[in-house]
């Protein structure tokens, strides 16, 4: 039986509650791959299910996301070969490990000539953009487009996306440094969401057309002001909540605010049948090879050290993508 390192946790909190343990690794299940892996992405998910936002049944791993590389195949796979490097994000939690067994039709082949490294920073992020910009609302050439969070690994990508796609677009971040790092990323206009006339400075910079889908990843700082940016019969886009839930509010204030339309998606059923997977990810794929999107890998920790990557992205010190090495 082969052996694997994987974090753990029996309790909900801060970072420290993460343990690094020794685990007994079973040979893979029927329709199963067992992978070493070789890279692991981070998501600010990982924080939520951490701290207990989004509690999980303990005890249990953490992380969704990694590359890595086949090395035995399991009873009924087809498609898949030991060897083949692969990359997967909805393979259920336990990510943050060294060797893991996943179900093969939830890991998708990584191209030739894409670093592990690179897809284990990419895919999670990539394929959240991915359903924004192609399915939640399909931004059309000419679209005014607003990305909050717009220096931050998904946000990068999906600014950069918006923009290969035609649209204008504005981010905002929280500091003059991540602004800048939003116009590097394909932003036309990056403003500072911190101030307290950002909404007024958003309106000037579209020269008051206001934006036809406003991309919230923050929650509860921005969300009304979100309202106040979209254009009459405009899409608000909340995906995440990195200053907190949003607040509550009467659905009578989307009438007043233009007719506005709501939705708060997610990743996972956009992903939920390997075709559409395998589907997405060839989106995804062939906007990295085209340079439409990058990946941008912000910081890199050991697996070991897990506990520092979770304080840093809490901090909200780094931009893009955090990459852990098992």
């Amino acid at each position: 039986m082969t052996q694997a390192r994987a974090v753990q946790l029996t309790a909900f909190g801060g970072p420290e509650v993460m343990k690094l343990v020794t685990l007994d690794l079973p040979a893979p299940a029927a329709g199963e791959v067992q992978l070493r892996q070789t890279a692991l992405g981070f998501n600010y998910l990982d924080v939520y299910q951490r701290t207990g936002k989004y509690p999980l049944p303990t005890p249990t791993g953490l992380g969704h996301e990694a590359a890595g590389v086949v090395e035995v195949v399991g009873p009924g796979v087809d498609g898949v070969r030991v060897g083949d490097h692969v990359v997967y994000m909805n393979a259920g939690i336990g990510a943050y490990a060294d060797r893991r067994n996943v179900a093969a039709n939830k890991v998708v082949k990584v191209p030739a000539g894409v670093d592990d490294d690179v897809a284990a920073a990419l895919f999670f992020k990539a394929m959240t953009a991915q359903y924004l910009v192609r399915k939640t609302y399909p931004i059309q050439k000419g679209d005014i487009v607003v990305v909050h969070a717009a220096a931050g690994g998904v946000g990068q990508i999906l600014s950069a996306w918006a923009k290969g796609l035609g649209a204008t677009v504005i981010g905002t971040a929280g500091s003059a440094a991540k602004c800048e790092v939003a116009r590097n990323a394909g932003c036309d206009v990056a403003i500072d969401y911190s101030a307290s006339d950002w909404v007024e400075r958003i309106i000037e910079a579209t020269q008051g057309k206001k934006a036809r889908v406003v991309y919230d990843s923050v929650g509860q700082h921005t969300f009304m002001g979100s309202l106040d940016i979209a254009a009459p019969f405009g899409y608000v886009v909340v995906y995440g909540a990195a200053s907190g839930p949003i607040p509550p509010f009467e659905t009578e204030l989307l009438n007043r605010k233009g007719c506005l339309y709501l939705t708060r998606p997610s990743v996972f059923p956009h992903n939920a049948d390997v075709q559409a997977l395998r589907a997405n990810a060839a989106d995804v794929f062939d906007a990295y090879a085209q340079g439409i999107i990058r990946a941008h890998i912000g910081a890199r920790f050991e697996l070991a050290n897990i506990a520092d990557a979770h304080r840093a992205a809490e901090s909200r010190a780094t931009t893009g993508a955090i990459v852990i090495t098992p």
